[in-house]
Order: structure tokens, then C-alpha cells, then sequence
């Protein structure tokens, strides 16, 4: 099935920022190709997509393998749906691109990042359960600690390659406190990520709730439960909810690479950069992750259109 979109449309930048890191376990680029198992009912189904075109003509085209029958095209609507949410497809790439492209310091970046959409997580429950363990560690300490989740509690698909689904919120919900920590977790942090996971279950914490709420609320909604600060409901906002108005404070690694993206390690020109972008300075937060990984060849530079 195709997943239409308008260019400019980077897929491999978008899969780079949504992972992190490349051991990122769930959400998988390979040869060119994002892969990602999802949960349906009965099982794991696989979803490979592929940008037939080119970034500026983009042409994206997803196979979901082990749907099976009567299911099969229900799921291939919900794995869809999430995908769309999960690369940004339904976000006008325009003001993302004159935005960033209209930063001076940014802007040989900016271009070779074009078509890069902010990714958000599918749902809440990942959205926390990709942040709390990066708590105070290194970038590196946090992808470990989540993939050690994923083979623990993660359901697999079966065949030649084994993926993995991210873990339900129910799962999390109902594992033993000393199964979390042996994934590395602290204790604080298991039982934060299980008060979280618990408060989705009994729907006492919901997403459609916090999307009718400011991101100021939302934000305080957020920081009342136990082991969430500033820093943690920040990225649940912006990965999460795709709140673009929140760029996460005391974020040290994304500074850090902000700094680098605009020559400087002026704090009051960083700080200025933040505040021309406005209601999307959280996309200065990606475009800062996506120059990171440029700069390591973690993402190729699309041709110039003609």
C-alpha cells in the first residue's frame, strides 16, 4: 500500500532522529528500508516501508507481512495509521523547511536535512517508556536499557528475522519490579515507569486528554506524577504528543548538539536561535539530533532538486 505525503519527505533522516542511535531494536533502517513490528490483535505483524521516489518527490510504499485473513486488512489500516503518526506524514513540511532553512548559521544543514518530519512515538505509554530510562545517563546507557526492555517484555514475529514489538503498556504494567531493574532500570525509575503504566491501563492517564490541554498545562498535568520532571514531561510532549511549541529544557546533549548545529557556544544566541522559532522551536531539537548524526554519516544528503 502506498503512504502518500508531500515533498519534501526524508525518510532516512526521519527513522534516524526516531531512533537515536542505530541499536535502536523496534524501529529498524536497513538497505534503505524502515522496519517496525506492531501489536494486532493475535499476534505481530511487520511493516517495511520504502521511498520509491526521492525526497523531493516522495513515494513511499509500506508491505505489512503476518496480518493473516479476516484481520488482515484491519491491521494493515491500524499499522498504517500509526505509521503516519509515528514519520510525521500529515505535517506540512513548508514552514518546517523555511523555518529552518531561514536560520542563517543552520542553513547548509537545514538543506541537506530537507524533508526531515518531526517522528513522534505511537502512543503515550512508549513515549514514557522511551525517556524515563535516559533519566540522567548517557544517550549510549539509555538505548541499552530500553532494547534489554524490548527483549524481555516485547512480543517477537516469527521467520527468517526476529522483530520485536514495543511492550504494551499492560506488560509493563503486571512484570515484577526485580524483571525491570535486571533490564537496568533503578528502582526509582521501574516504579515511575509502572505508576505510568498503570495510570494508562486504568485510563486514569490519557492521551486524548492531554491533546485538549495547552502544552503549559499538559506540561503540569505531567510533572504531578511521581519521577517526572520538567526534562521528562518535555520529551513526552514533544516524541509523544508531537507538541512542536516545546523545545525540553535542560536537555544537556540536545544544547550540546544545538550549539554545534549553529557555531556557537554563545548561550544567549542559542537561547535567541530557540525563541525565533517559536511555536515550533521543538523542530530545532530534531534538526539539531539529525546534524549530529549527518555529521557522523549516520544519514545520507539527498540530491539537490533540480
Amino acid at each position: 500500500m502506498r503512504l502518500a505525503t508531500r515533498g519534501p519527505f526524508h525518510l532516512e533522516a526521519t527513522v534516524r532522529v526516531l531512533q537515536r542511535r542505530p541499536g535502536n531494536l523496534v524501529d529498524v533502517w536497513l538497505n534503505g528500508c524502515y522496519r517496525r513490528a506492531f501489536r494486532i490483535p493475535g499476534g505481530v505483524a511487520l511493516a517495511e516501508v520504502e521511498n520509491h521516489g526521492s525526497v523531493d518527490q516522495p513515494d513511499l510504499r509500506c508491505v505489512v507481512r503476518g496480518t493473516g485473513h479476516r484481520a488482515g486488512a484491519v491491521a494493515r489500516r491500524d499499522v498504517a495509521r500509526q505509521l503516519r503518526r509515528i514519520l510525521g506524514l500529515d505535517i506540512d513540511p513548508a514552514p518546517l523547511r523555511a523555518r529552518a532553512e531561514g536560520e542563517p548559521a543552520m542553513a547548509g544543514t537545514a538543506r541537506a536535512l530537507r524533508g526531515l518530519r518531526p517522528p513522534r512515538f505511537p502512543d503515550l505509554f512508549e513515549a514514557f517508556a522511551c525517556v524515563v530510562p535516559f533519566q540522567q545517563v548517557s544517550l549510549d546507557a539509555g538505548v541499552a536499557v530500553v532494547g534489554r526492555m524490548v527483549e524481555r517484555y516485547g512480543a517477537a514475529t516469527h521467520g527468517s528475522e526476529c522483530h520485536r514489538a514495543f511492550p504494551a503498556a499492560a506488560t509493563i504494567a503486571r512484570a515484577r519490579p526485580a524483571g525491570l531493574r535486571g533490564c537496568g532500570l533503578s528502582a526509582q525509575k521501574a516504579r515511575t515507569l509502572q505508576d505510568v503504566a498503570r495510570a494508562i491501563v486504568r485510563g486514569e492517564l490519557c492521551e486524548a486528554d492531554l491533546e485538549t490541554l495547552p502544552t503549559a498545562a499538559a506540561e503540569e498535568r505531567l510533572v504531578a506524577l511521581r519521577g517526572v520532571g520538567p526534562w521528562t514531561a518535555g520529551l513526552v510532549l514533544l516524541r509523544g504528543l508531537g507538541r512542536l511549541d516545546m523545545f525540553p529544557p535542560g536537555d544537556v546533549g540536545a544544547e550540546r548538539n544545538l550549539r554545534v548545529l549553529l557555531g556557537t557556544q554563545d548561550e544567549r544566541k542559542v537561547r535567541r536561535a530557540i525563541a525565533r522559532f517559536g511555536d515550533l522551536r521543538g523542530y530545532l531539537y530534531f534538526c539539531a539530533l539529525g546534524g549530529s548524526l549527518l555529521a557522523k554519516g549516520l544519514i545520507g544528503t539527498p540530491r539537490s532538486p533540480a
